[in-house]
This record gives structure tokens, C-alpha cells and sequence, in this order.
């Protein structure tokens, strides 16, 4: 019965994470196709290269939130002949591509803001109008905004697709940031302003792209828990009747879900049924006790006398 609620759970949780993932990330399609129409006509209006570049930019955070939405879906799907182990690996993959888009939107960013600074081409284009200057102002808010409701679903369900999706808003957000300054600086007299923040901005995206790719591969290559996390699984070991000592404790993060290896000391005169009831309590309190934990094996050793 132990092992039949655990699975349930597990099985509960993760299609409330899906539909939760899938909510946050219809809303974001939904609100990125709205900003990017808005943002080009501003642009297309309003003469300014710097917004039709920027509504670009947002266009690709729909291809992003579609990475997304494919991914988690595929992470959740249940195990399989092929895939005994689940298929939640497949989310970080997602992640992978998404920290590859951003690579690309800060370098492209970065690169475009270069060579205006070495031509200073950039003093003989047309003033922009104050259309695109208020697309600028509405997207930062907008985009700002969409980072931290993305980002709170992302740590609440421990989502690293839709964690690279919020850093997608926030370097959309900081694209606009530049736009800003570029029309603002161009109406002003001042269109230096437009390539410097780009090369700034470039800084920032590359940076979220690495740490979303740094934290992705750990959580493909067995990377282990955090201490902290280590020594809560520890004492509620401990705290299991019949557990006399630990002998090991490994753990191995899978995509988002854990993998726990425990070794036990325990009575070595006990019956065969009286250690397994022993290890099926420490079973059953590590996944009740850490809902991420996708499976727990526990191997009992035979106490020392002393």
C-alpha cells in the first residue's frame, strides 16, 4: 500500500506541474504575439529600427515559450520500455535550446551594437517618433512583469525550461531597456546611447543564457543534492525505528526529480521480514518526506557488535 500511494503521488504531482507549466506558458505565447504586433507597428510608424528590431526579438520569445511547452510535456510523459527511468531528462534539454536561443539574441544584440559604435553610422538615420518610445516603456513593464510570474511558477514546480523562459522575458526586457535609451538618445541628439546599451545588454543575456546551461548539464550528468538537502535526508533516516546507523547516502538529480541509494546498519539477528519492514519504513519516509524524490533504494547491512 506504502508503495502504491507513493506512486500516486508522484504520478499527481507531476501532471499538476504539467498543467501548471503548460498555464504559465499559453499565457506567455499569448502576451508575447500581442507586445511583438504592438511593438512592430510602433516601429514600422514611428521610423524606428531599434523597435522593429526589438519586436523581432520578442517574436522569438514565442518560439522559446513553444520549446517550453513541448519539452515539459515530454518530461512528464510516464516511463516506457525505451525510457524505464521516465523521460524528465528531456526538460533540460529544452533548457539547453533555450540557453542557445539566448546565447545567440545576446550576441546578436552585442554584435549590432558593435558595429554601430566603430561606423557611427548611427547619426544618419531619421529621429524616431514618440510612438516607439511608448511601445519601449510598455514593454520593459510588460516583459519585466512576465519574468516574475514566469520565474515564481518555475521555483514553485522546480521548472528549468520555464526557469530559461523567464531569463528570455528579463533579456527581452533589457532589449527594450536599450531601445529606450537608443530612441530616446536619437530624439535628444545623443544616438551613441542605442549601440552602448546594446553592447550592455549583451553582457546580461549571455550571462543568464551560460547559468541556464551550466544548470541544465548538472542536472544530466547525476550532479548530486545540495548539502543541505543531504543531511535532511540523513536525519530522517535516523529517525526510522530499527535504523542503528548509515552506512552511505547518494543521491543523483534526474532532470528535476531525485534518486536516492541509502545503506543502512541494522540488527543482524533480526528476521529477513523484520529487515525489510525496516527498509520499507526508510523507503516510504524518504518519498513522503521529499516529494522530487522519483525512487529510493535502500540496502541493509548487518550491524557491528561493537
Amino acid at each position: 500500500m506504502g508503495v502504491l500511494y507513493q506512486s500516486c503521488v508522484v504520478i499527481i504531482v507531476m501532471r499538476t506541474n504539467e498543467q501548471e507549466a503548460m498555464k504559465v506558458s499559453w499565457r506567455s505565447m499569448l502576451v508575447n504575439v500581442a507586445l511583438s504586433a504592438f511593438k512592430l507597428a510602433a516601429g514600422i510608424i514611428g521610423r524606428s529600427t531599434a523597435m522593429v528590431s526589438d519586436a523581432v526579438h520578442s517574436m522569438s520569445d514565442v518560439l522559446s515559450t513553444i520549446i517550453v511547452m513541448v519539452g515539459v510535456k515530454m518530461a512528464n510523459k510516464q516511463s516506457d520500455k525505451e525510457h524505464p527511468y521516465g523521460h524528465e531528462r528531456l526538460e533540460c534539454v529544452a533548457a539547453i535550446l533555450l540557453s542557445a536561443a539566448l546565447l545567440a539574441t545576446g550576441g546578436g544584440i552585442g554584435y549590432a551594437g558593435l558595429l554601430k559604435v566603430a561606423k557611427r553610422s548611427y547619426g544618419d538615420l531619421t529621429a524616431p517618433g514618440i510612438l516607439p518610445l511608448v511601445a519601449a516603456v510598455l514593454s520593459i513593464v510588460v516583459k519585466e512583469g512576465m519574468f516574475w510570474y514566469t520565474m515564481a511558477a518555475a521555483k514553485r514546480i522546480d521548472s528549468s525550461a520555464l526557469r530559461a523562459d523567464a531569463w528570455h522575458h528579463r533579456s527581452d526586457a533589457l532589449s527594450s531597456i536599450g531601445s529606450f535609451a537608443g530612441i530616446l538618445g536619437a530624439r535628444m541628439g545623443f544616438s551613441i546611447l542605442d549601440p552602448v546599451a546594446s553592447v550592455l545588454i549583451c553582457a546580461f543575456i549571455v550571462k543568464a543564457s551560460l547559468e541556464i546551461f551550466i544548470d541544465a548539464i548538472g542536472k544530466m550528468t547525476d550532479r548530486s543534492c545540495d548539502d543541505r538537502t543531504v543531511e535532511q535526508i540523513r536525519s530522517v533516516i535516523l529517525e526510522q525505528r530499527d535504523v542503528l546507523d548509515i552506512d552511505q547516502v547518494k543521491t543523483r538529480l534526474f532532470g528535476d526529480k531525485i534518486y536516492v541509494d541509502v545503506e543502512i546498519s541494522a540488527n543482524g539477528d533480526a528476521t529477513l521480514h523484520e529487515t525489510h519492514e525496516t527498509a520499507q519504513r526508510v523507503h516510504d519516509a524518504i518519498e513522503a518526506s521529499f516529494p522530487k524524490v522519483k525512487h529510493c533504494m535502500v540496502h541493509v547491512n548487518p550491524a557491528d557488535d561493537e
